[in-house]
């Protein structure tokens, strides 16, 4: 299924309502870190598909998506203070 990557996703939406369903999209690819903050690995289909589920949602002149990767090296090197690193889960797809 590919390689996965560790990206960290952080949005911005100023509406209740997109912000709910952006956060709900998130969640079943990623882990919720911090407030408008996710961790979640990902390969390139599944990045793609997140995506467009997200797309629709959107308001691109209101809200930002940012993907940030990280390289495995990357990964090792994370540190975290009053919680867990981040840790790859099985992702099932339905």
């Amino acid at each position: 299924m590919g390689e996965r990557q560790l990206y960290v996703v952080a949005y911005d939406i100023p509406s209740n309502g997109r912000r709910t369903k952006v956060h709900k999209i998130l969640s079943g690819f990623g882990e919720w870190t911090q407030y408008s903050l996710f961790e979640m690995f990902l390969n390139e289909k599944e990045r793609i598909l997140l995506i467009s589920k997200l797309q629709p949602v959107l308001n691109p002149q209101e809200d930002s998506v940012r993907f940030y990767p990280l390289c495995a090296a990357c990964v090792k090197r994370v540190e975290t203070i009053g919680s867990e690193p981040p840790q790859e889960r099985k992702l099932v797809l339905v």
